[in-house]
This record gives structure tokens, C-alpha cells and sequence, in this order.
């Protein structure tokens, strides 16, 4: 008869990176001091990780393409329209997802609402807590409403008590709160190690398939925003979705960065409310609140998310430096991009930015990365060095090249068609795009070749 062996192998807490020896550099990730001393097991006990899911898969036979069929009822509506957009229109039978975030920011909060309106529309939904108690489950459910006998709470840790339970009850989706939590006996290593956290996550990704049931898992981030955890955690799970905002604001903004059943870089907005999330069914304008009148570096520009433009204020402050190297700073964007934008304007427009502090920041906690806000950043900073306003009417759109030429953007008839909607008078796109966007009425449409051309109408 076969026996378990125990094995001892050092795994890199950033990225997973398994190496027989310790090392002081990881050779996958190249960071110093990752790498820790865990046990694995092997042999015939690694055979009941699967807890019978193999045994039974093992019956099954190849399929042909052409003979699986797609039901509408293949996607569950979770009562959240935003979420839904993010996941791609609703949750696919037998997923797995992963919900990322910082503490506070409403991950627990958000899934016990998706709870509620499942179990409302007779779903069997089971949440199982490793962090909380069945009381203050209850308090927190208490301010967001009334549940009924469709959900089920569980506080457990172990995952093959937590295996029993769903092939006990079959319920159709799961919550598992949270990751870092979950403990496999046959894994000698702490709770939210490398090896637990990779074990668990196999063990519910073979429930997932070989149950058909809807499974999202909570993970804990680190201090650089990522899930906490090995990086094949994020390649194991279906789709994947952080949570970011600022905890002490009353915005949050959900993030799809991976989906198999839809696409990336979705973004559903909510706020923070006494009885939970609410849904932010107009980001743009929610995002445009409270925008000064005639004040000097403060532009709109548009940015695309997934589908959806979103119209975003930027501000800049630039001022002299008492100091004899200047200060800059960015909020939501790259700093090395703004860096790069100011060595244009002072190469091709000549200003002598040099002894100058800058401050960049993209109001409403978003990050945006996009290369169509170039051209807003350049005109907000240049606003605010000349001390000039600029009109509250204008949107500003365009990618900004080492030249100083405008170069076009992306989807460029959605981004004008939204400035129209909000109110906008005037639209500024590189000159390229003017052909794309001549039938849109109601709007006036100026394109510009360059960051010259786009300074002067300051």
C-alpha cells in the first residue's frame, strides 16, 4: 500500500515560485526575501483532495461542439445591474470568482446583497464565513433587509466539512468569505500560506465544475493592491474583480480585470450607503459633481471602460518650487506619463516648467491609464501654469506622442455622442477623427494636430 510522504519545499509568497532549496532571491519575480519552508504531501492522501470529484468526472466521455447547447438560463441575474455588467451579464453556472480589495472597502457587504436577491428569486444560496460569526453576519444583514429560508449561513473553516456541506445541500451559488481563511487538513502549513491558499482554491475550483455550482471566494490584498497569495490564484479562477475606492469616501468602484465569459476592464460604480451599496446608474455625472466654475486647471476629459464612457474631471496645480528639485505628484494616473507630458510642453511649446512643483489628480478615486486622457493632462497643467481657465463647455479627448502630435483614439463617435448627452458645447479631438464623428449634430467638434493647436484655444 502506498503511503503519504511528506516533503518540504520553499515556496515564494509573491508569486508561487516552488524551489527545493531556500533561496534569498526568487528566481520567478526577482524579489529578495519571499521565499518560505512549507510541508506538502504526497502520495495516496493527495488523491483525496479531490473528495470524489475525480471518481466522478472520471465516467465522463468527450463531447462534440456542435451538440452542446446554450440556454438562457446559463447566466443568473444577481438584482445588481452593475455587477451584472462586470461579470459579463449575470453569474455563469458553475464559475469561479474571485473578489479582491482593501479592508472596509464593502466586499462582505456587496456579495451578502447578491445573497438577498438570489435567495429572493428562490436561489439555494450557502454563505460560508470563516472571519465572522453567525451574530454579526446577522447585524450587517439586518441593514440591508429581510432574507428568507434560500440562504443558509455557515461559519467553517475546514474545507472538507465545507465540501460535505455543499454536496450535502446542492446549492446553486457560494460564498466563501474568505480565502485566507480556509484550512485543508491534509496540508500541514498555516492557514493563507502559499499552500493552503493554492490548495483550497483547486478544491473549490473542482466543487465549481464538477457540481455546477456558481462559487465566488473573498481574497485579502496586499499592500500593493494585489491579491494576497500565490499569482496562479488569479490564473486558476474564472473571472476576477477588485473593489477600489477610497474606504473613507462614499464611492466605490468595481473592477473586472480577467473574465472568461465576458470582457476586461468593465467598471461598475456603487455608494456607500446605511443600508449597503447603491447602484450609480450615471457615473459620469456622479463623477462630475462638485467641479469648480472657471477655475484654472480643471479639464473634462472622456475614458472608456470596457463599454461604458465615463467623463472625468482632471485637476492640476502647478506652481514655483521653493525647493531646489521640484516636487510632482499624480493620483489616479502614471506619474511617469505626466512626467513625460511635461517634457513635451516644454521641448515643443517652450514652457520653462523645470522649477516647478505639479500635482495631477483624477477626481472621484478613479485610475485611469488610458492614453486618451493625454491631451487633458497637458491642457490642465498648462491652465494652470498660465493661470488661464478653460471653458467649463469643453471636453478634451486625444493621445498625446513624443512630437507633440495628437494622435486618434479609440470609439471616438461613443466618447463625443456622451459629451452631447451631459451638456458639452465643445468637444476637442485630434483632427484625425473629425471624419468619424461629422454626423453627430448639436455639439461642436474641434480637431487639432497637435499640442500647439490644442493650447491656444485656452
Amino acid at each position: 500500500m502506498a503511503k503519504s510522504k511528506n516533503n518540504t519545499i520553499f515556496f515564494c509568497q509573491n508569486c508561487g515560485y516552488e524551489s527545493a532549496k531556500w533561496l534569498g532571491q526568487c528566481p520567478g519575480c526577482r524579489e529578495w526575501n519571499t521565499l518560505i519552508e512549507e510541508t506538502v504531501v504526497t502520495g495516496k492522501n493527495m488523491k483525496q483532495t479531490m473528495g470524489g470529484i475525480g471518481a466522478r468526472n472520471a465516467q465522463n466521455k468527450p463531447s462534440i461542439l456542435s451538440d452542446i447547447s446554450l440556454q438562457e438560463e446559463d447566466r443568473i441575474s444577481t438584482g445588481i445591474k452593475e455587477l451584472d455588467r462586470v461579470l459579463g451579464g449575470g453569474i455563469v453556472a458553475g464559475s469561479l470568482t474571485l473578489v479582491g480589495g482593501d479592508p472596509g472597502i464593502g466586499k462582505s457587504t456587496l456579495l451578502l446583497q447578491v445573497c438577498r436577491n438570489l435567495a429572493m428569486a428562490g436561489r439555494e444560496v450557502l454563505y460560508v464565513s470563516g472571519e465572522e460569526s453567525l451574530k454579526q453576519i446577522k447585524l450587517r444583514a439586518n441593514r440591508i433587509g429581510e432574507f428568507n429560508e434560500h440562504l443558509k449561513l455557515l461559519c467553517e473553516t475546514g474545507l472538507q466539512n465545507i465540501q460535505e456541506t455543499i454536496q450535502r445541500n446542492k446549492p446553486e451559488i457560494v460564498i466563501i468569505d474568505s480565502i485566507q481563511t480556509m484550512y485543508h487538513e491534509e496540508v500541514s502549513s498555516a492557514p493563507g500560506s502559499v499552500s493552503q491558499v493554492r490548495e483550497a482554491t483547486s478544491v473549490l475550483m473542482q466543487l465549481a465544475k464538477g457540481f455546477n455550482v456558481s462559487i465566488f471566494i473573498v481574497g485579502h490584498v496586499t499592500k500593493e493592491g494585489t491579491v494576497a497569495g500565490p499569482r496562479v490564484l488569479e490564473h486558476m479562477v474564472d473571472t476576477v474583480l477588485y473593489f477600489e475606492g477610497d474606504r473613507n469616501a462614499s464611492y466605490r468602484i468595481l473592477r473586472g480585470v480577467k473574465n472568461r465569459f465576458g470582457s476586461t476592464n468593465e467598471i461598475g460604480v456603487f455608494e456607500m450607503a446605511g443600508d449597503g451599496l447603491k447602484e450609480v446608474p450615471n457615473p459620469s455625472e456622479f463623477m462630475l459633481n462638485g467641479k469648480p466654475k472657471d477655475a484654472s486647471g480643471s479639464v473634462v476629459v472622456c475614458s472608456m471602460e470596457g463599454t461604458r464612457p465615463i467623463l472625468i474631471e482632471i485637476q492640476a496645480l502647478v506652481c514655483h518650487s521653493n525647493f531646489g528639485i521640484p516636487r510632482r505628484q499624480t493620483t489616479g494616473t502614471d506619474f511617469n506619463r505626466v512626467n513625460l507630458l511635461m517634457a513635451v510642453l516644454e521641448k515643443r511649446l517652450g514652457l520653462q516648467m523645470g522649477n516647478c512643483d505639479a500635482y495631477v489628480n483624477i477626481t472621484g478615486g478613479m485610475k485611469i491609464q488610458e492614453p486618451a486622457i493625454d491631451l487633458g493632462v497637458a491642457m490642465a497643467i498648462v491652465s494652470s501654469f498660465k493661470n488661464r481657465a478653460i471653458d467649463d463647455g469643453m471636453l478634451v479627448i486625444g493621445e498625446v506622442g513624443l512630437s507633440g502630435e495628437v494622435r486618434a483614439v479609440s470609439q471616438i463617435q461613443t466618447r463625443v455622442q456622451e459629451a452631447k448627452k451631459l451638456g458639452f458645447t465643445t468637444c476637442v479631438i485630434p483632427k484625425v477623427c473629425l471624419e468619424s464623428v461629422k454626423e453627430i449634430k448639436g455639439i461642436q467638434v474641434i480637431g487639432v494636430s497637435n499640442v500647439r493647436e490644442a493650447v491656444d484655444l485656452i
